[in-house]
C-alpha cells in the first residue's frame, strides 16, 4: 500500500479521472447520438445552433467515481475519510440520476420543483453524515444554511452552463483552489474530491469546444460539479490564522454565484419567474459587448483564477488583512454589475 500523505495520488487521482472522462466522452457521445439524447434549439433562450448530445455527465460521472474508488482499494484511508467520501458517491449520484433523466427527456425534462426536492434529499444525506457548516450555532441554523448552501451551488454550476468551456472551465479552477486550501490541513476526502473532480472537469474540456465532435454536459454534468464542489467546500477548516478564512469558499465560487444572483435579480426586476429560463446571463452579455464566446470563457477563467488566489491568501493572512480583501472586492462588483446590466440582450 501506499502511503496517504504522499502528494503523489493527488496527482494520481487528478491524472486518472482526466484520462477516464477524456475517453469517455466520445462514447457517451455515440450512445447519446444513438438514443437521440440531444438539445435541440427549439427554445429562444438556446443559443446552439444545431441538435447536440447532452450526456455527457456521464463520462463525467463514471470518471470520478471510478478514481475515488480505485483509490479506495489502493490506499489506506484514515477513520472517517470513507464516510465522507461514501456520502459525497451516494448523494453525487443521486444528482446524477436527476440530471440524466432530465437530459434524456428534454425539452420538457423534470419540474424544477422536483429537481429541488432531490437536491434537498442529497444534501441531506452529506449533512448526516457530518459534511456541514461548523463556524455557525446553533446547530439546527448551522443545517439549514448547509442545506441552502449545497442545494444554491449546485444550481448555480448548472445555470452558468450557457457557453461552451464555462461551467467545466470555473469547476476544475474551483477544485483545485479547495485542494490547494485543503493540502496544509491533510482533510483528505476533500483534498482527493477535489482532485478527482478536477481532472473530470479538464478531460470533458476539449470535447465541449470541439466543433466536429461536440457534446454538452448536460443538467447531469453541471448539476454534479456544483453539488460536489459545494460539498467539498464544506470539509476543511479554512485558517488557523483568522476566523474571516472560512468565507474563502464565496470566493472560490464567486463567479458561478455572481451570475445566479445577477440572473435571478434581473429577472425578478422583469417580472419574471427567477426559475424560467432567459439570456441575461453575464457571459451572454460580454458576448454581446464584442468578445468571442472563447474570449468569454478565458476571462470568466482568468477572474476564477484571480478570485481563487484571493480566497487562499485570505485564509493566510491577519484578521484585518483579510477582511480588507473581502471589501476590496464589492466595488469592482458592483461597477461590474452596473455596466452589464446596461447592455442590452437579445430578449431585453
Amino acid at each position: 500500500m501506499i502511503k496517504i500523505d504522499n502528494w503523489r495520488l493527488y496527482a494520481i487521482a487528478v491524472f486518472s479521472s482526466f484520462f477516464l472522462s477524456f475517453a469517455l466522452t466520445p462514447l457517451a457521445r455515440k450512445i447519446a447520438l444513438a438514443l437521440g439524447w440531444v438539445d435541440r434549439p427549439s427554445s429562444p433562450i438556446k443559443t446552439h445552433k444545431v441538435a447536440t448530445p447532452v450526456v455527457g455527465g456521464i463520462a463525467l460521472y463514471i470518471a470520478y467515481s471510478l478514481t475515488l474508488i480505485f483509490l479506495r482499494f489502493w490506499t489506506r484511508f484514515p477513520t472517517g475519510t470513507l464516510h465522507s467520501l461514501r456520502a459525497l458517491l451516494i448523494g453525487g449520484s443521486m444528482i446524477f440520476a436527476c440530471g440524466i433523466f432530465d437530459d434524456i427527456n428534454k425539452p420538457k425534462g423534470l419540474d424544477y420543483r422536483v429537481k429541488f426536492l432531490i437536491e434537498f434529499a442529497a444534501a441531506s444525506i452529506v449533512l448526516f453524515n457530518g459534511i456541514r457548516i461548523r463556524f455557525i450555532s446553533p446547530n439546527y441554523v448551522a443545517a439549514f444554511l448547509t442545506l441552502l448552501w449545497i442545494v444554491g451551488i449546485t444550481n448555480a454550476l448548472n445555470i452558468i452552463d450557457i457557453m461552451d468551456g464555462l461551467c467545466a472551465s470555473q469547476a476544475a479552477i474551483a477544485a483545485m483552489g479547495f485542494l490547494l486550501i485543503s493540502l496544509p490541513s491533510e482533510e483528505l476526502y476533500v483534498n482527493f474530491a477535489s482532485a478527482a473532480l478536477a481532472g473530470a472537469a479538464l478531460g470533458f474540456l476539449p470535447w465541449n469546444f470541439s466543433k466536429k465532435r461536440k457534446i454538452f454536459m448536460g443538467d447531469s454534468g453541471s448539476l454534479l460539479l456544483g453539488f460536489l464542489l459545494a460539498c467539498v467546500s464544506l470539509g476543511t477548516r479554512y485558517s488557523d490564522i483568522n476566523p474571516a478564512g472560512v468565507y474563502a469558499p464565496i470566493l472560490i465560487l464567486l463567479v458561478p454565484m455572481y451570475d445566479t444572483l445577477f440572473v435571478m435579480v434581473l429577472r425578478l426586476m422583469k417580472g419574471k419567474s427567477p426559475f424560467m429560463g432567459s439570456k441575461d446571463h453575464f457571459a451572454l452579455r460580454l458576448e454581446k459587448m464584442g468578445y468571442s464566446r472563447l474570449q468569454v470563457v478565458l476571462i470568466a477563467a482568468a477572474i476564477a483564477a484571480f478570485l481563487g488566489f484571493f480566497g487562499f491568501l485570505a485564509t493566510q493572512i491577519h484578521l484585518m488583512g483579510a477582511i480588507i480583501l473581502y471589501g476590496i472586492l464589492i466595488v469592482p462588483l458592483l461597477l461590474l454589475s452596473r455596466m452589464l446590466a446596461h447592455v442590452v440582450i437579445y430578449d431585453d
